[in-house]
């Protein structure tokens, strides 16, 4: 029975069912009973798949390691839009992990602005575009992925320009409110929630913004973590190794300024449970940086190269 704010991803893993896999076959078991969107009614009563032979298919208790398929596993997301629902799993490195990606303010708020041309851009909206990205790709790597705040119609854009709306919702579909507190508060308390599910996984959180400066000031991209949190510190660390790496290798001629720095007053950071990073993508004001998130492909960038520090640091954890 599907309870108040269940997806079929939630439905699924607390029955033990891994969603790469047995999504679909749900989905066909129980097609007539879905609604838009494929999602869930409180109260109804629905079929569960048979997990397959040889899936060690599992209570969330125990989150036991789900072997690699002989063929590739592939799912829909419809999260992520028509031009990018379609998921194949490429590997397992990432499987038992689970990671909440919270895309900064939505809602009411944008956050930053910037002025690009006669365009403005609102940091809420750029934020949301790399942390979708982000959730896809570590989904292509096995992993369990909760998107805090979600925006059901805008998936994953290719536009240079990203429509501004205030239409996003909580991961378990409640508006964003007005409030700045009760926002925080909000998206907190829906992690910590989550949290609790899966006890003993390994499990780190993301926070993904965009500052603002002045005009002038160009920067990197940069890390905040608790400084109580070895973990925090080492996941930060890990992203901001991939970063002047790649930064070595594509721009030899330009030295990467990012830091890793404790701010354990921020309230994400402070207040959720899984080791956190709070990550800055760069100002929103300055013209170099714009370019950094207003091209889709360094969008796309942005997002391999988190995941690839998050993986470099699930391996290293081991």
């Amino acid at each position: 029975m599907a309870e108040d704010g269940d997806g079929i991803y939630l439905l699924l893993r607390r029955h033990g069912l891994n969603p790469a896999e047995h999504l679909q076959p749900f989905v066909e078991l129980n097609q007539d009973q879905l609604g838009q969107g494929n999602s869930l009614f409180a109260g109804k009563t629905y079929l569960l798949p048979t997990a397959s032979a040889g899936t060690a298919a599992v209570a969330e208790k125990t989150l036991a390691v789900v072997p690699v398929p002989s063929s590739p596993t592939i799912f829909t997301e419809p999260l992520f839009g028509k031009g990018y629902e379609r998921v194949e799993v490429i590997d397992r490195q990432l499987q038992g992990t689970v990671y909440y990606l919270v895309a900064g303010h939505s809602g009411p708020d944008p956050g930053a602005i910037g002025k690009y041309g006669p365009y403005q851009l609102s940091e809420d909206e750029y934020a949301y575009d790399v942390t979708v990205r982000l959730a896809r790709r570590l989904m292509e790597h096995g992993a369990i992925v909760y998107m805090i705040i979600k925006d059901e119609d805008d998936g994953i854009r290719d536009e240079n320009i990203l429509k501004m709306d205030t239409d996003e919702v909580s991961y378990f579909g409640k508006p964003i409110p007005y409030d700045h507190k009760q926002r925080l508060r909000n998206r907190v308390a829906d992690i910590n929630r989550l949290y609790l599910k899966h006890k003993g996984a390994h499990q780190r959180m993301l926070s993904i913004h965009i500052d603002s400066r002045s005009k002038g000031k160009n920067i990197d991209v940069f890390f905040y973590h608790h400084e109580n949190s070895a973990p925090g510190l080492a996941l930060a660390e890990r992203i901001h190794e991939v970063f002047t790496n790649k930064y070595n290798r594509y721009q030899p001629n330009r030295e990467y300024f990012g830091t890793v720095t404790p701010r354990s007053s921020l309230y994400v950071v402070k207040y959720s449970h899984p080791p956190t990073v709070f990550v800055e993508l760069g100002n929103i004001k300055n013209d170099k940086d714009q370019r950094r998130f207003v091209i889709p492909n360094n969008r796309q960038a942005l997002a391999n190269w988190i995941c690839d520090g998050i993986m470099a640091d699930y391996k290293a954890s081991k």
